[in-house]
């Protein structure tokens, strides 16, 4: 049993890569399904037809990551100058107790903006190849959100789609292995959604308080990095710091610093292990190894994809366990 389930995850990871393009929305989407189905599920038991409850949650995605897109981006690109000016005083003044180090520091953060430049004038110079990509995303996006409203209106009929489309006398395996990968998806997008909220509040919080300029908008960036674990609260803090040190000096960078380490400490130690002892647990490293390969695959969509992926398989690989090594013990 355990080669058959190799086989198949190697095929479902083949299936993936041969046909990113096309699979990329469907999962995207199951995701989305599954942080969703719990507000889709209260909409109709408040007897709303199935149709206007799925029309309405999706219209809801829409408006909120729309609406924290729209602030994170705007945030950044109001604090961007001040994020350069203020890594080049930061080079000048590790210069002088530095030397030659300081002075590379200075260096790169004078030559940042013309990198930047270049990378601009290339860019610009294949301004179609740009047009496609976003044309592409935008399709995926619109198709990920189409999926969306028909999976929650038709959730009732997955199950019998399955045993339909399933081998003879394999039905109540293959419903149970899907019924578990798809509640571990759920568990972990719903536990990753409340911790990121609770991080983006407190982060905000903190900023404000220190007075940062785009403490909103660094929120945001903080709930949206959630959903990569890791490298995504990671990449966000920097930022976070980067803004302070920007705009409030060295001092109030050092304490944003602080607020956004406690904050990790606390997702860490407290929130996780509370919050996410419900679901799939997995290692750091597997963890760590799941956003290395799905970057490798599909960039940031694939580091967005992988944990939740992993944390599927890890399910369908307990529901196996479950049935055939308690069958296993009894025949012992």
């Amino acid at each position: 049993m355990l080669l058959l389930v190799s086989g198949v995850v190697g095929v479902g990871i083949w299936i993936v890569v041969t046909f990113k393009t096309a699979v990329t929305p469907v999962l995207l989407a199951i995701l989305g399904t599954a942080l969703l189905h719990p507000l889709h599920r209260r909409l109709v038991a408040m007897r709303m037809p199935k149709s206007l409850a799925a029309g309405l949650t999706c219209l809801a995605v829409v408006a909120v990551v729309g609406g924290a897109g729209y602030i994170v981006v705007s945030a950044l690109i109001e604090t961007g100058d001040q994020i350069v000016s203020s890594l080049k005083q930061a080079g000048r003044d590790l210069s002088k107790h530095l030397g030659a180090a300081g002075t590379s520091l200075d260096d790169v953060a004078s030559n940042a903006k013309n990198l930047l430049g270049k990378f601009g004038g290339t860019a610009a110079s294949g301004v179609l190849t740009g047009l496609s990509v976003v044309g592409e995303l935008i399709a995926t996006a619109v198709l990920a959100l189409l999926l969306i409203f028909f999976f929650l209106k038709d959730s009732d009929r997955v199950a019998g789609a399955l045993r339909s489309v399933a081998p003879r006398r394999t039905g109540d395996i293959v419903e149970a292995m899907a019924r578990r990968a798809y509640g571990a998806v759920e568990g972990f997008m719903r536990g990753t959604t409340f911790i990121a909220l609770i991080d983006a509040t407190c982060i905000t919080v903190g900023l404000l308080i220190l007075r940062v300029p785009g403490a909103v908008g660094l929120g945001a960036l903080v709930f949206v990095g959630a959903y990569i674990p890791y490298l995504g609260a990671f990449l966000s803090g920097a930022v976070a710091v980067l803004v302070a040190l920007a705009d409030r000096g060295v001092v109030i960078a050092l304490w944003a610093l602080g607020v956004v380490l406690a904050v990790q400490v606390l997702e860490g130690h407290v929130l996780q292990p509370m919050i996410q002892s419900r679901t799939v647990q997995m290692h750091p490293a597997v963890v760590m190894l799941a956003i290395t390969a799905g970057a490798s695959v599909a960039g940031i969509l694939g580091m967005l994809l992988a944990v939740p992926l992993t944390a599927a398989a890890f399910g369908v690989v307990a529901e196996v366990r479950g049935r055939y090594g308690a069958a296993g013990e009894g025949v012992a």
